[in-house]
């Protein structure tokens, strides 16, 4: 595991975590935490709960029970407000699918959470590129989500998520649409990324070759997080 931003408090925590559907319960007293600078995979089967406890520990939806606390704040009692500044700014979320903008260039994607938060046309476009660039689809800046590879699209995705600098990239199965040398590619450049920036990373994903990118990996079982030991 690696020794990076370990310290007494964890940067992100979710202790005893509950949330339920209707009569489905998603999650049943999940515990987890991150490091600063950690990269963690949580893995398990289809419909065992990883989606939601990202969602909770992203703040995007909140938990019934059990508490989250990020840098000493608990989003699950924070204003929607200050939720959302924490999700432009702290935060960066990659989903299987990339969800990019299809009306808008690779570019604009990316400039796209620059611009959100006041930064001028011409500042969020360097800066769009200068990440596009570090992902390796500097090329394709001009085409527009459809005109892509799934593995291209991706990697914007990624650069989008990581444009602000946040402390802590979220990834829902972000190879679950990629063949094995797209998903490489994509987690090569995450990892390479997010150790040169220092961000933590929480990984959602079913593929033990995908787990293996990371420090350290727990399993979510039935709702719950069943710990497996050190991945790397």
């Amino acid at each position: 595991m690696s020794d990076k931003g370990n310290t007494s408090v964890p940067l992100l925590e979710g202790r005893e975590l509950g949330k339920s559907y209707g009569r489905t319960d998603a999650l049943r007293g999940a515990s987890l935490s991150l490091d600063a600078g950690e990269i963690l995979a949580v893995t398990g089967t289809s419909g065992s709960g990883k989606s939601t406890l990202l969602h909770c520990l992203a703040g995007i939806v909140r938990p019934d029970t059990g508490s989250v606390s990020y840098g000493g704040e608990r989003l699950d009692r924070l204003a929607e407000k200050r939720l959302s500044e924490l999700r432009r700014t702290e935060f960066g979320v990659v989903f299987q699918f990339g969800q990019l903008i299809p009306e808008l260039t690779a570019l604009d994607n990316v400039a796209l959470p620059l611009l959100l938060a006041g930064t001028s046309r011409a500042e969020a476009h360097t800066r769009a590129g200068e990440w596009l660039e570090r992902f390796g689809v500097r090329g394709q800046s001009a085409l527009r989500p459809g005109e892509m590879s799934g593995g291209q699209a991706q990697r914007t995705a990624l650069a989008r998520a990581l444009v602000t600098g946040p402390r802590v990239v979220f990834a829902d199965e972000p190879t679950g649409a990629l063949d094995s040398l797209a998903s490489e590619q994509v987690m090569t450049a995450l990892v390479h990324t997010a150790r040169e920036s220092g961000t933590a990373v929480l990984l959602i994903t079913h593929d033990a070759q995908v787990a293996a990118y990371a420090d350290r990996e727990v399993r979510i079982a039935d709702g719950a997080v069943v710990p497996t030991g050190v991945t790397a």
